[in-house]
Formats: C-alpha cells, sequence, structure tokens
C-alpha cells in the first residue's frame, strides 16, 4: 500500500468497497470554525501558509514538538519564511493525522504530489502560488469541489450576523450559524464582566438582574433562529446541570455583576442555572444541544500570556467527573431536547457510550473529537460506541476546522476509518454487508441532515 493510495487506512476489500460508497457523498459538517467572512469575500488564499497553517492549532502544536521558534509559527516572520521552516521539520511529524491531513489537501484540492520536507518546500510553494490564484481555488468554489453542502459556523450571542445574511443572499443554505454562549457561561473568568456589558450594548440594555441577562439570550437566541441557525453548542470543561432556584442563581449574578469573588459552589450554581435556561430555548426550537465536554483550556502559560487562547494550550483531563453534575439536566429534558456529546479525553468515551445508551434516542455521541480525531481515536470510538449504544445514532462527522481546505481531507479520514471498521465487521461475520453499505451512507450523510434538520436542504 503506497501513501496516501486508493487503500488509504481500508484493510480489505470489502472496506475498500464500502468507501466506493460513500466516498463521493456529499458534506453535511454542523460543527466548524468556519470563517464566514473569508467565504463571503471569496478572495483567493495569498499563499499555502496562510491556507494551510495560518490559524490551524494542530499544525502549531506539531511544529513546537520539533523545536520550531515561535516567531516561524505565530510570530512576525513572512509566510513564505515560516513555511519553509514548516518543510524542514514535516517529515518528522509523520504519524499524526496533521501529516495526513495536510498531504491529503496537497493532493485532494491543488493536485500536488510532492512530499512536503525540505528538499520540496521551494516547488511546492511556487507551484502552489499559482494554483491558489486560479478561480477554482476561491473559498466558494472550493467547497464545491469537496461537495459541502452545508456547515455551520461557531458565533457568540453578540454577533449580528451581518456576513451569515449576506451570505446567504448568495448561498442559501451554505453556511448557518450555531449559538455559542460560552462568555456569558463562565462567570468564573476575569473577562467575564467586560462580555457581559459587550452584551448589554449589543442588545442596548441594562442588566440588573440575571434574568435580564437570560432575556437578552433569548434575543439572541431568537435572532439566530431567524438566521438559520439549528443547533447551540456549550465548551464546558465540567457541564454543571444541577436544579437551582432562580434567586439563588440571581444573587450569584449580582455578586459577580458587581465585582466580588465568587465561591466554587456559587460558580456551579450559576452555571447550571444558565446551561438549564439555555438547553430550555433548545428544546423550545428543536435544536440540537451540543456539548464539548472535559477540555482543560490554557494549561501552559507561555502561550496563553504571549499569544492567548486556542494557541495550542489546551488539554484533557480523566478525573473530570461529567456523569454526576449532567444527570439531572438530561433527566429534566428527557425525551425532549436532542443532545450531542463530545469528549476530548479517550478514556471517556465509556461514559458517553453509557450515558447515550441510558438516555435512548434523544441523547447521542458526537464524532471522535479534537485529541480524538485521528484514525485511531476514531477507530476506538467507533468500535466502542457500536458494542455499547449504536453506531446509527452516532451524530455524523464534524470537521471542527479552522480551516476550509482540511473539511475535504477530514471528512475522507472519518469515512475512510468507518469502512474500515464496518469492513471489519463484515469480514468476521458480524453483520451483513448490504447493512453495512446502509449504515456507511446513513452515518456520513443521512444521519447529520436528519439531526440537525436540515434534510431540505439537497
Amino acid at each position: 500500500m503506497a501513501f496516501l493510495d486508493q487503500n488509504y487506512l481500508l484493510g480489505g476489500e470489502t472496506a475498500f468497497e464500502l468507501f466506493q460508497q460513500v466516498g463521493d457523498l456529499p458534506i453535511v459538517d454542523p460543527h466548524t470554525h468556519a470563517d464566514v467572512q473569508q467565504i463571503l469575500d471569496d478572495q483567493p488564499f495569498a499563499d499555502i501558509w496562510q491556507a494551510e497553517a495560518a490559524t490551524d492549532h494542530y499544525v502549531w502544536e506539531m511544529l513546537r514538538k520539533r523545536g520550531v521558534d515561535e516567531n516561524l509559527i505565530t510570530g512576525n516572520a513572512g509566510n513564505r519564511e515560516k513555511w519553509m521552516a514548516m518543510a524542514e521539520v514535516f517529515p518528522w511529524i509523520a504519524g499524526s493525522p496533521t501529516y495526513e491531513w495536510i498531504h491529503l489537501d496537497l493532493r485532494r484540492q491543488l493536485g500536488v504530489e510532492e512530499l512536503v520536507n525540505r528538499d520540496n518546500a521551494a516547488t511546492i510553494w511556487r507551484k502552489t502560488a499559482e494554483i491558489l490564484q486560479k478561480p477554482e481555488m476561491r473559498p466558494r468554489a472550493l467547497l464545491r469541489r469537496m461537495k459541502v453542502e452545508t456547515l455551520a459556523s461557531t458565533d457568540d450571542p453578540v454577533d449580528s450576523l451581518e456576513a451569515h445574511r449576506k451570505l446567504a443572499a448568495e448561498c442559501p443554505g451554505l453556511v448557518r450559524p450555531t449559538f455559542r454562549p460560552d462568555q456569558a457561561m463562565n462567570i468564573f473568568k476575569d473577562s467575564w464582566r467586560s462580555y457581559i456589558t459587550s452584551l448589554e450594548r449589543r442588545f442596548n440594555h441594562k442588566f440588573h438582574k440575571l434574568q435580564d441577562l437570560v432575556e437578552a439570550l433569548r434575543q439572541a437566541h431568537d435572532w439566530f433562529a431567524e438566521h438559520g441557525c439549528v443547533a447551540s453548542d456549550h465548551g464546558l470543561e465540567t457541564p454543571y446541570g444541577y436544579h437551582v432556584e432562580a434567586e439563588d442563581a440571581d444573587a450569584v449574578f449580582r455578586k459577580a455583576y458587581n465585582g466580588h469573588e465568587l465561591e466554587q459552589d456559587e460558580v456551579i450554581a450559576f452555571m447550571s442555572y444558565l446551561l438549564n435556561q439555555l438547553a430550555e430555548m433548545d428544546a423550545e426550537k428543536d435544536w440540537v444541544f451540543q456539548l464539548h465536554i472535559g477540555v482543560t483550556r490554557d494549561i501552559r502559560d507561555s502561550l496563553f500570556n504571549t499569544i492567548g487562547a486556542d494557541s495550542g494550550g489546551d488539554v484533557s483531563d480523566h478525573l473530570i467527573d461529567y456523569v454526576e453534575p449532567l444527570a439531572p439536566l438530561l433527566n429534566r429534558f428527557d425525551g425532549r431536547l436532542k443532545t450531542v456529546l463530545y469528549c476530548i479525553e479517550p478514556g471517556h468515551q465509556a461514559s458517553v457510550a453509557a450515558l447515550c445508551r441510558a438516555f435512548g434516542a434523544k441523547v447521542n455521541p458526537g464524532s471522535a473529537w479534537w485529541l480524538n480525531d485521528s484514525p485511531i481515536g476514531m477507530k476506538r470510538q467507533l468500535e466502542y460506541v457500536g458494542s455499547v449504544d449504536l453506531l446509527a445514532n452516532l451524530a455524523g462527522m464534524v470537521s471542527d476546522s479552522r480551516k476550509l481546505l482540511s473539511y475535504g481531507s477530514r471528512h475522507e479520514m472519518f469515512r475512510r476509518t468507518l469502512c474500515e471498521v464496518l469492513g471489519a465487521m463484515v469480514d468476521r461475520g458480524q453483520m451483513p454487508r448490504e447493512v453495512a453499505g446502509e449504515l456507511a451512507c446513513y452515518l456520513c450523510y443521512q444521519r447529520p441532515r436528519e439531526l440537525f434538520g436540515l434534510a431540505g436542504l439537497a
């Protein structure tokens, strides 16, 4: 088997045949960090560094591991200089999914077969400089070529969604916003009060009590719905979902609003109350309530202090317990809230699968997320979910990508891994071949369309 050839990740004939069924299906990607303004502007990429590495913290982390200076990653060095530094060490990150993703991008989207290394760096830089200026390499044309039917961005409640509105007029249904109220939730952060001020400005209303905040979030929720939103997303280290009386949560809000330090039990009370309120909004609109669980943020001080959040300093923690704090919320909304659970810690997959099994059809596992979205992580999750919960109830693949070029590559990696898992089960006599084919097509396309209410787009 040659590198990234037609048998890539496929260990047998059955897996190969299954991939022939799903490889060209349209992409429905319900969770990305798409730059909507970039898609609206539809301008060509400046160069290959901008297209592949300027916004991708997966790349940044790998380069740091090989000792590349930060100035050549996120600093002020020129893009060509950064690309050459990346190519110098790139062979040494083989085995990482990042190595495969970037080469898949180059081969599938740009037609560049050369391996990224010191010897080929200048050639790839020149060749891609010409290719990236072609009309077919502009963002919207790329999305069409990758067969992206629809994708969801990640958006804050203060966002006016003006870029979404303009893009929807030109490309109906292509990009939908996702309601991400983390900054309102994170009352423990130093930035919380300034964020509340920005939310007050957005809705031209001073918050004198917690219900004022809830009402502003409801207005934002309604605004997002008017712009095609079908899901919320919540990035929480621990998803506190306890029942808390409104007056108790209000007392915590007033205390924090007035600049006083909170105790941990007060933080938990506020976050629990607000998460339940947001879940209620989703249930009323039949949105999908997505929980991204278990990330310990910004663990590396030097990165956070010099670059900021989302720079590659987040980790998982296997000691986080989310079953006990989340159970009250799942019980409160049992049978009436479409919920998807994503976890960053591989050891939490067992708890996710068991929770989803216990709570039936409305609560389901999301695709292997972040540190798990590699062939090995996806394979382990698919095998485990299939044996404990149901493969058919997996929410489908999401790229979680911060760069446009990787949507196709990440979905291809998932589809090939899924076909390998299903093909092996067929070959071991665990399921019929025709059932495996139906299941593969369902999970790669129909399932996310149905779950997120996007089935009318095609």
